[in-house]
């Protein structure tokens, strides 16, 4: 991993200070209201209904905080909390008419402040700003998502497996078996690495590294929820997948895609893999790739 500069860390945090300073993010109540931001947040990502626990993991708080938070909203009529209906170990949280008028008015002042802010530039600066949010906010979201090795037979790994499958059978012409990356004796049972992305606590994409023979593997099941599209995110777990495929002695990858996702294609070939002919008899693979991964030397010990 590439080190960080000073420099880098120190605009990031300019750009945090004078927006939480401008937008008013350091008052402890929201902004024109009396309710205190935690609670204003919490309305706000409740939105149409989510799981108490979808919400401790996007918030990142302490259960008993959250607990005492959903209380006071509770009391004061902004939302109900009920039972999942197809999973009863969940409790959902929803907003109440009241709750969605609080949160419509959260957003009308919010979207004054916005406006306020804009008012100061021209109509070709605003279209500057925009793009330059645009940019930040992928780059953030990117930043904010974790890749992590986990068991191929996890529930996370089997959600995104059949993600996965759901997705590239709408996508292919001839369609797709839902059970062929799970079928026994194949993926994940023999891969040798899976990796799984996070946002925000939640599964956003997969891949896996399986062994094809000595000093090769394979790379499969390269999947990104469509709201993590173009982030980066995919060359991110191809570049983690490489990584896991140099540490356990492998030198070669390969890796085959239908001919209708070009977009892996043009992936490939700016990740420095070489189209190669069949290796296999995937009759999905339109095109075959392969990359020779370079071993980071050892270092000697000084002295």
């Amino acid at each position: 991993m590439e080190p960080v500069s000073v420099d880098d860390v120190r605009a990031l945090r300019r750009l945090h200070r004078y927006f939480t300073r401008r937008a008013g993010a350091l008052d402890e109540h929201c902004p024109g209201r009396e309710r205190p931001l935690g609670e204003a947040r919490l309305l706000l990502e409740v939105g149409h209904g989510t799981s108490l626990r979808d919400l401790r993991s996007r918030l990142g708080l302490d259960a008993g905080y959250l607990s005492r938070m959903i209380k006071t909203l509770q009391a004061q009529g902004l939302i109900r909390v009920s039972v999942h209906r197809k999973d009863s170990r969940l409790r959902v949280a929803e907003l109440t008419p009241a709750g969605r008028a609080e949160v419509a008015e959260q957003n009308r002042r919010a979207d004054g402040l916005a406006a306020g802010l804009l008012r100061g530039l021209s109509e070709a600066q605003r279209g500057e700003l925009t793009a330059a949010v645009a940019v930040t906010e992928r780059l953030l979201r990117l930043a904010g998502t974790a890749v992590e090795v986990v068991d191929g037979a996890s529930r996370d790994a089997r959600t995104c497996l059949a993600a996965y499958a759901a997705d590239i059978g709408e996508r292919f012409p001839e369609g797709f078996d839902p059970a062929a990356p799970v079928r026994p004796g194949e993926m994940p049972e023999r891969a040798v690495a899976f990796v799984v992305a996070y946002e925000e606590g939640q599964p956003v994409g997969c891949g896996a590294l399986r062994r094809l023979e000595r000093g090769v593997g394979e790379i499969r099941h390269m999947w990104v929820h469509p709201d993590a599209r173009r982030l980066g995110l995919a060359r991110r777990m191809l570049k983690e997948l490489e990584r896991q495929a140099v540490a356990r002695g492998l030198d070669t990858v390969r890796l085959d895609t239908h001919a209708v996702l070009t977009e892996a294609q043009a992936m490939c070939r700016a990740c420095g893999y070489t189209e190669i002919p069949p290796y296999d008899d995937n009759v999905h693979a339109a095109h075959r790739f392969e990359k020779r991964l370079r071993r980071t030397p050892a270092r000697r010990p000084s002295g």
